[in-house]
């Protein structure tokens, strides 16, 4: 890692907002382009950092990991004794309204969104827009709109449970799901 990322790396883990770290990567043209109201969990540098650029309204959970490049040209070179092969890099563009799972992994070459949801775990290895996706590799789940009736239809349900926002109300509220699962399962049987 040379100097400029190390710092900025040491002063991302010294940011504790992230939404303060997000305006730090656009303060300090880290990345290409950082738009207005976004939020990142992660606080290392990635290499050719300068090769993403995030719109507006973006939301990076933990641990999400933006691969601009590989590296398998340095094993060619080496397997065919030349210096032919040149490193691989891309850009990797988020527009606005997106939400990054954690754990996720973006490829070199994407362009996601405007107004996409990436389920945690997810591998983002093409252009992707519009609705919700999750995977290995990341595929389509469904519109925006239906992940909204489902959340809202499951609050709904839960609001008649959780009323002070205990954690033992949650435990309630979790344990009566999986309770009710079982007892569909066993009716169905």
């Amino acid at each position: 890692m040379d100097w400029y990322r190390l710092w900025h790396t040491l002063r991302m883990y010294m940011t504790l907002s992230a939404f303060k770290r997000a305006d730090y990567l656009g303060k300090h043209h880290i990345f290409r382009h950082v738009g207005k109201n976004c939020m990142v969990m992660f606080r290392k540098i990635p290499l050719h950092a300068k090769l993403i650029s995030f719109q507006d309204n973006v939301r990076v959970a933990s641990n999400v990991l933006f691969v601009t490049h590989d590296v398998a040209f340095s094993m060619l070179n080496d397997m065919y004794k030349t210096n032919q092969f040149k490193e691989y890099k891309d850009c990797i563009d988020v527009r606005d309204n997106v939400f990054i799972g954690a754990n996720t992994t973006i490829l070199p070459g994407v362009r996601i969104g405007p107004d996409v949801i990436i389920g945690a775990g997810s591998l983002v290895n093409k252009d992707i827009s519009e609705g919700v996706y999750a995977g290995v590799p990341a595929r389509y789940i469904c519109s925006i709109e239906t992940f909204i009736e489902k959340r809202d239809r499951i609050e709904k349900q839960k609001n008649k449970i959780i009323k002070s926002g205990s954690d033992d109300e949650y435990w309630e509220w979790f344990n009566l799901q999986r309770n009710g699962e079982k007892q569909e399962e066993l009716s169905q049987e």
